[in-house]
């Protein structure tokens, strides 16, 4: 990329917690923070925040009137904002986009709201305010406080990463040299899970050690798993601070539908996304790569077979977080990234337990993020320490 883009924060909230420290740790268990759940009539395995996490969004929400009638989904990326804001040092006033997406949405306003419909024949005032999809950049404008450009997307699975591509192309225009961008989700409710199952794709084994089986090739039964959560991170050009990692190309690609969630065997939407974010990069310098690999037989291999398809013998090592955070939708992507971001911070790889991993790096110095949404809209995301 002719601009050098430098990440100069990133913060968090999800099963692992809401701080670097408590995350990295996390990372360095080889537990998963899959629960059961119960939803109205059904159970279900989720990734929930953990208490402390809870706690903290519920004070959040109590800090303002305006505040009280927001959906989760708003406070997880508030939370989230708000300190990798401060890291930054980016201040009230200070001018920088905020681009902030979510693949459902408000989803249990919508619920709520929805339920008592039907009830009663009549909507609730803040019924509409309260679940557009502007509705989470637009509040994190006002809490703080800037000066920039704000908007929101949806785009399923790969809507973070989009949202990166997104702040990307806004800094190299010259339209803006600093941009807040990532996704948030709040999902674990009783129609989403619905939905979910209703696609045969939901894990059901829930005493198996790891119940989901993301990057097991070897599975004979699908085993996603829902989580929720927000990630963030600051992006800038010419920062005058510690870097955390630079992003060195973005690539994306959509396929042709076959229907409504098709993905062709060998993911050729990846093999373009992948391609484009390496550009003129050796394919031999990229140490690790953050793959979707939701925990579904057709997801995870076709997206292995595009990997082995671009790079070939020089195939990376290749790591997933969603067998321990589940798969936390549209925040997917920036989660990934931030597992990425740590590896190279701390010069370890995370290992999927359940696997053999035939390669292993000597060093972490390039990544290479993966994230793809229904109908394969892929996003890649190349980072350099």
């Amino acid at each position: 990329m002719d601009t050098k883009i430098a990440i100069t924060a990133l913060s968090s909230i999800s099963a692992l917690g809401d701080t670097s420290e408590e995350i990295w740790s996390n990372y360095l268990k080889d537990k998963h923070f899959l629960n059961n759940k119960n939803f109205d009539s059904d159970t279900a395995l989720v990734a929930a925040l953990p208490e402390a996490s809870i706690e903290k969004i519920e004070a959040l929400r109590a800090s303002d009137i305006k505040y009280k009638s927001l959906d989760n989904s708003v406070l997880y990326a508030m939370l989230a904002s708000r300190a990798a804001v401060k890291q930054a040092g980016w201040k009230a006033g200070d001018d920088f986009g905020i681009n902030i997406g979510s693949s459902r949405g408000a989803t249990s306003l919508f619920e709520k709201y929805h339920e008592e419909f039907l009830k009663e024949g009549r909507s609730s005032t803040l019924a509409s305010p309260t679940t557009t999809l502007g509705n989470i950049s637009s509040w994190l404008a006002h809490d703080l406080q800037s000066e920039g450009p704000e908007l929101s997307h949806s785009i399923t699975c790969s809507t973070a990463l989009h949202a990166l591509v997104n702040g990307v192309a806004w800094i190299k225009s010259g339209m803006s040299n600093k941009f807040l961008i990532g996704g948030s989700e709040a999902s674990l409710t009783p129609f989403t899970i619905a939905q979910m199952k209703a696609l045969k794709i939901y894990a059901e084994d829930k005493e198996a050690a790891y119940p989901c089986r993301a990057l097991d090739l070897e599975k004979k039964r699908n085993a996603m798993v829902l989580g929720e959560g927000a990630a963030v991170i600051c992006m800038e050009t010419s920062p005058e601070k510690e870097v955390l990692a630079y992003v060195d190309g973005v690539g994306y690609a959509t396929e042709v539908l076959k229907h409504n969630i098709s993905i062709s065997e060998d993911a050729v939407c990846f093999q373009k996304s992948m391609k484009m974010a390496l550009k003129d990069t050796k394919l031999e310098d990229v140490d690790v790569i953050v793959m979707h690999a939701p925990g579904t037989i057709k997801g995870d291999s076709t997206e292995l077979k595009a990997i082995e398809k671009v790079f070939g013998e020089h195939k990376p090592a290749l790591t997933t977080n969603k067998w321990k955070i589940g798969h936390t939708f549209g925040a997917s992507g920036l989660l990934s990234l931030e597992l990425g971001v740590l590896m190279m911070q701390h010069q370890k790889f995370i290992e999927v337990p359940y696997i053999e991993h035939k390669i292993k790096p000597k060093q972490i110095n390039k990544v290479l993020i993966n994230a793809v949404g229904f109908g394969g809209n892929a996003v890649s995301v190349l980072l350099s320490n």
